[in-house]
């Protein structure tokens, strides 16, 4: 877990820039759930990083925009009892998160026709259920 967070292959955000804070986990759990801060939540300011490039950056804050609070993304994980569980799980939110937002748009899908023999053979089942039920009709 320490250490640089990778996002890509070419992409990791060190350790530094990650901001960490621990709270108590609310929910069940017995008497450890008033003890122990199990909560996790991870903060990382997307706008200040240095560590992703500028045309990256502009095209992860475009599509995490909802999500940013004063360019920063905040991950609150709490679904496991275990501290260090619940900062794996942020880790990897977070990781996931940055690597579909960086991520190139898909693309542009090109239209495309049916071909002749698509389309013949398309007319050729039409007609034959049309002949059947007209057939069944009985009026020929």
């Amino acid at each position: 877990m320490p250490g640089p967070l990778q996002i890509s292959g070419s992409v990791s955000v060190p350790e530094a820039e990650l901001r960490w804070r621990f709270s108590r986990s609310s929910g069940p759990g017995g008497q450890g759930v008033n003890t122990t801060d199990s909560r996790v939540e991870l903060s990382f300011d997307l706008a200040a990083t240095e560590s992703i490039s500028p045309f990256l950056k502009a095209r992860a804050a475009e599509r995490l925009a909802p999500r940013l609070v004063n360019g920063v993304i905040t991950i609150a994980a709490s679904e496991f009892r275990s501290q260090l569980r619940n900062r794996e799980a942020a880790e990897m939110r977070l990781a996931q998160l940055l690597r579909e937002a960086i991520a190139p748009p898909p693309k542009k899908r090109r239209p495309t026709k049916p071909s002749r023999g698509a389309v013949e053979r398309r007319i050729t089942a039409k007609k034959q259920r049309s002949d059947l039920k007209r057939l069944r009709r009985g009026d020929h």
